[in-house]
């Protein structure tokens, strides 16, 4: 017999710009559900994503936590501004168990975290000022490949892009990336062609299903100074266009690297009434380019989520 359940829910804005906008990301602490009752959280909430938290201490620094990330599709291996917000999350709940003041006047000291997933251990941190938490986490190896021409030939014209324009043999090349899932990034060479693309949405997820893709980054040109537009579109995962995707930001970062390119701020969300920014810095590793991605976070509102358990 199932049973209705009551969870406590933080909705937390992540990857904001200029201290409003973000992506809305569900954030809770960990519960016994099945994979099917988490699913159902992003929906319940208006949210994209939710992020499933587990700590054995919420108290003092470098606190583990283990991270789980779903939409309405299922599981991700991996979230950028779930992790964003994630870390807004522990950050804010460890200051006040700690007694902070929450005072707006001063920023709080540095909170760092050990995070777990599925796929790895990384590192996290963040600093609270006032009602703003700036979070930042280390990317793990990012996976980098040229398209092939079947890939360009469906995911493209899907988007509606020409193959021809930026895929094999164009002079602008899209790229396959992975940071856990992989993905097609897309370049276009100004923001006003990037703001008219309007996918065809069955037609996309039916070519990113075939070859296994996350979605599609479609980004403009880089300025002098690595400001850069994009959108992220992701039916295969339930979500037809992301206010804010932080992981294929970061993607983009390791490639932009190898032009020389090794900082960036990525512009989203702003079709969707949502304005997002991500910052990427890429830096050399020995074991490639080290990837430290990072946005502002704001914890919204707290509410209750009721979800049918058992």
């Amino acid at each position: 017999m199932s049973m209705m359940s009551s969870l406590p829910v933080t909705i937390v804005h992540a990857c904001m710009r200029d201290g409003s906008g973000g992506s809305p990301t569900a954030v809770l602490e960990d519960a016994p559900l099945t994979d099917a009752e988490r699913c159902r959280i992003p929906a319940l909430m208006g949210t994209s994503h939710a992020v499933f938290v587990s700590v054995d201490d919420i108290q003092g620094d470098d606190t583990p936590a283990s991270l789980r990330f779903f939409t309405a599709a299922g599981e991700l291996p991996a979230c950028g501004h779930g992790t964003v917000a994630a870390l807004a999350f522990l950050a804010a709940r460890t200051k006040d168990a700690a007694g902070s003041t929450g005072a707006k006047s001063a920023k709080d000291a540095e909170y760092r975290a050990t995070l777990r997933t599925s796929a790895r251990v990384f590192e996290g941190w963040a600093i609270r000022d006032g009602d703003l938490i700036d979070a930042a986490f280390e990317v793990g190896a990012v996976d980098l490949r040229e398209p092939t021409a079947d890939e360009c030939g469906l995911v493209l014209p899907a988007l509606g892009l020409a193959a021809d324009e930026v895929g094999l043999g164009a002079r602008v090349r899209a790229r396959v990336a992975s940071v856990g899932r992989a993905r097609l990034l897309v370049p276009v060479p100004t923001r006003s062609a990037l703001d008219a693309l309007c996918p065809d949405f069955d037609r996309l997820r039916a070519a990113c299903d075939q070859f296994g893709f996350l979605g599609c980054y479609v980004y403009s040109a880089p300025t002098a100074n690595g400001r850069i537009a994009a959108r992220m579109f992701a039916p295969s995962i339930g979500v037809p266009e992301d206010i804010a995707n932080a992981n294929s930001t970061a993607c983009l970062a390791a490639h932009l690297a190898d032009q020389g390119v090794t900082e960036i701020a990525v512009d989203m969300g702003d079709g969707l009434g949502s304005p997002a920014t991500i910052t990427a810095a890429a830096a050399p590793a020995p074991a490639g380019r080290l990837i430290h991605l990072g946005g502002a976070a704001a914890l919204r509102s707290d509410q209750p989520v009721y979800v049918s358990v058992g």
